[in-house]
């Protein structure tokens, strides 16, 4: 089989992208507050995103004669991303805390693909995986912004 370590990695990109897709959405629809109007839409951009990298990486399975998990049962055992009920309480704040910690658990997800995909000479899945990596940390750097923290990439 080839890429076997690969196509795990991204197997398990594809569950936290299902899953952090479905945090983000849980907070966009839940959130409020006086920054609600800018921020909602925001949260659309990050689903947008999220789902083209999901498609993507499903995508690159079946080129490798994989299979990508498609059920919820598979998703639930592979991905690391938390889940918690709806909640109007917390704050804008509590919610893109919340989702940057999922994107930082994606990030370092894309980041050991990055280095499998190189140790097993896939150099297309590695060229994917950096352009995902990247784009996870802007979106960390720009929510942390919003917060008015740095975006810790060193973690």
């Amino acid at each position: 089989m080839k890429y076997p370590k690969t196509k795990e990695i991204l197997n398990e990109a594809v569950a936290d992208l299902i899953k952090l897709h479905l945090v983000v959405h849980q907070h966009h629809w839940y959130m409020r507050g006086e920054r609600f109007l800018k921020l909602h839409p925001y949260l659309d951009e990050v689903m947008d995103e999220l789902s083209e990298q999901l498609d993507l990486a499903a995508e690159r399975i079946v080129i490798l004669d994989g299979n990508p998990c498609s059920s919820l049962k598979e998703v639930l055992e592979k991905s690391k991303i938390k889940e918690s009920e709806g909640d109007y309480n917390l704050t804008i704040n509590e919610r893109f805390s919340i989702i940057v910690d999922d994107l930082r658990q994606l990030r370092d997800l894309y980041q050991k693909g990055i280095r499998i995909s190189a140790e097993e000479g896939d150099d297309s899945t590695n060229d994917m995986l950096i352009l995902f990596n990247t784009s996870v940390e802007k979106r960390i750097w720009m929510m942390s912004a919003e917060l008015d923290q740095a975006p810790k990439n060193d973690d």
